[in-house]
This record gives structure tokens, sequence and C-alpha cells, in this order.
């Protein structure tokens, strides 16, 4: 009995309703995972690879994948293909180029680049990072910092190339820099694009270089640079500060500087959002009276009166004393406090006799286990149980 093929949906772990994009990534993840060249003499890696493959080779191509919705597998019991593939399949219909042109491009080194040539490029980002203050991320603030830029050597004017000559074009790639190859690969030959390793895709080579910047075309200077940080701003989040990062190539514009701000922590406030956390402490005197208690916030100290008979733990808000918001700055969170009761543990001998009166007074509870040992308790137990104290 010939043993059932697998779901090409789950072979390459796709829905069935699942775009041609998501096809293709899928497959390109289990090739590169599973391709030979990667696992030298592993048949189950090969075995692996070939399933992928020929789902791949159906899934992305329309009217294949229309049959085998349609029919599964019987569709295709017969062979569909010719010599050159495996399994009945030929694999010189599907789409295989870019994506073994990307496997090969990180299994030899030179990654796969299309569409560099030898026009205008703009410039790489630069990042780096610059640490605030809590407050001064609550309310934005301006900060300096200094860090090596590239500019234009001013003796070459950017050309690299010696005052009085230029540079010439590239003759391994005839000024369009980038070269093609062909690799044997397990199909057979693959056709693959990288960059001109004479000429680094600029179409030019510098024979003459300036000898101020060695035919870089550019120069390091350290430079400092003010940064406005936004109000509301959150630790990790970035400014970003356009045309600051590295020179273009080829008449291309600046990159930006991407400054990513670090918070510090504070003693007293803590940030989830737009909304500030504290815990204030209050006595007992004031939780069972009432009475106002001093809260630090981000605008200063504010009184707050505390309500008489208020529970440990009680969270109160202060509206509109967290943090702006990015988008609107008019727009505020709030600052949410949670009062914790203060238990005394030092006391007088006279604050000693006064909580026991008071203590009496309010329910006797010092003397529960007293009450308890001499009977009465255990007679007042049962009389709430009789009076169905405990069913309440």
């Amino acid at each position: 009995m010939a043993e059932q093929k697998r779901d090409y949906y789950e072979i390459l772990g796709v829905d069935k309703n699942a775009d041609e994009a998501a096809i293709k990534k899928a497959y390109r993840v289990l090739a590169k995972k599973y391709h030979p060249d990667m696992n030298p003499g592993d048949k189950e890696a090969e075995q692996k690879f070939k399933e992928a493959s020929e789902a791949y080779a159906i899934l992305s191509d329309p009217e294949k994948r229309r049959q085998y919705d349609q029919f599964g597998h019987a569709a295709f019991e017969g062979g569909a293909g010719g010599a050159g593939g495996f399994g009945g399949f030929d694999f010189n219909s599907a789409d295989f180029g870019d994506i073994f042109g990307d496997i090969f491009g990180d299994l030899f080194g030179g990654g796969r680049r299309s569409g560099r040539g030898s026009g205008p490029m703009k410039g790489a980002n630069i990042r780096t990072s610059v640490h605030v203050t809590f407050e001064e991320a609550v309310f934005g603030t301006e900060k300096e910092i200094e860090l090596t830029l590239k500019d234009e050597c001013p003796t070459c004017h950017g050309s690299g190339a010696k005052p009085g000559t230029s540079a010439e074009t590239c003759s391994k790639c005839g000024g369009k820099g980038q070269v093609v190859f062909t690799q044997q690969s397990f199909f057979g030959t693959v056709r693959n694009v990288q960059t001109c390793p004479d000429c680094g895709g600029t179409g030019k080579v510098i024979k003459d270089k300036c000898t101020d910047c060695h035919g870089s075309g550019y120069i390091a200077n350290r430079k400092k640079i003010k940064i406005t940080i936004p109000a509301g701003i959150d630790n990790g989040q970035s400014v970003r500060i356009r045309d600051k990062g590295e020179p273009g190539t080829n008449g291309g514009p600046r990159g930006d500087l991407l400054v990513e701000v670090m918070v510090q922590r504070h003693p007293i406030f803590q940030r989830q959002d737009y909304n500030i956390y504290s815990t204030v402490p209050i006595s007992f005197a004031v939780a069972a009276l009432g009475g106002e208690v001093v809260i630090d916030t981000v605008d200063g100290r504010v009184i707050y009166e505390v309500k008489a008979g208020t529970q440990t733990d009680t969270r109160v808000r202060l509206k509109g004393k967290g943090v702006p918001s990015l988008r609107n700055k008019d727009v505020r969170g709030d600052h949410y406090v949670t009062l914790v009761v203060q238990t005394p543990d030092k006391l007088t001998y006279e604050a000693k006799e006064l909580l026991r009166k008071f203590d009496e007074l309010t329910g006797d509870s010092l003397n529960a286990a007293k009450r308890i040992e001499s009977g009465k308790g255990a007679t007042e137990t049962k009389d709430k149980k009789k009076k169905g104290f405990w069913n309440k």
C-alpha cells in the first residue's frame, strides 16, 4: 500500500486561505532550514526539503493550486512533469529563482542584492542614546549629544579622487555596479546578481585616491547636536533627526539620526502608559478620623483630603496629574495614589494605655482571648450561632 502523502498546506505550515506572499515566505524559511548544502549528509533534512519544494511548486502556481484544492493529490497522480524534478514534478516551472538567490547569497557569503546599481542611494541611519530624568521625560527637555559624523572631504569634494584626477568606469561591471554569476545548486544552475566586488556598487574605480580621505570622499568630524525631547516620551522610544546620519552615495541624501531615550527610574513614581502611580503612607488617626495628607506629584506637592474610615491600600485618583500625550500636549493622564495605613511600632506607655482604652470602646478585641478562656467567649459564640449570626 502506497504511503499517504501529507497535505501541502500542512507541509508549509500555512492556512488554506494563505496568499502568495505568505506561501513564498513559508517556503523560503523551510528551504533555507533544510537545504542539502546546509545539512550535508542529512537524509531526513533532504527529504523535508523535497517535500517543501514539491508543496511550493504546486501552491505557487495558481492553476495547479486550484486543481489541488479541488481534487487533492489525485489531480497529479501519474506525474505532472518530466525529468529534472522529483516526485513527478517539474521544478523548472516554479518560481524558485529569487528564493534560491537569497539562500545561496546567505550560504556563500555575498548576500543577494538587486537594483542597487550605481544610482543615488540614501546614507545609513546612525543610532545612539541619551539619558533623561523621569521629570524630563514627562515635560520634555533639550539635550546636547556629541558624536562623530562623516562630512564631504573638502579636498576632493566627495569624489575620493586626487585633485586633478577623476574616477574611472569599473571594467568588471561596466559601470552598472552589479555582476551576474551562476551557481550550481541542488536543482541545477541558478543565476544570481551581486554587488560588484571591485567598485562596491558605485560603478566607478578610483586609481589615484585623495590623500586626505583615502578615497572614501568623506572625513570624520566630532560634532555636537542639540536634541529636542518631546513631552510624554517613554523609556525606549526614539527621536528621529532628519539628515544627520551617514552621507549618501552617488549624490543620495544623508541618513537620519535615531536617538533612543533612556528614562531614569524615579524613587517615588512609576509610569504605565500616560498614568503615574505612587504610594503614600497615612497615620492610623488620619485614616480613622479623616484629614489632610501631602502628596508629591510631578507638578509639585498637593494637599488631599482623606475621608474618615479610609482603609489601607485605598487608591485615589488625581485627575490630569499624569503624563502629557505625545500627540496632544493638552491631554494628560492621571496620577493614582495608593494610601497605606501605617501601624506605629514604637509607642510610649501612655500611648499604649490610650490604645487599650480605645479598643475597649470600639470592641475590646484585645481581650477576646481572655473571654474565650473564661467561657464567656464560647457562650457568646453559641448565642450568635443560635441567632443565625454566622449565616449572615
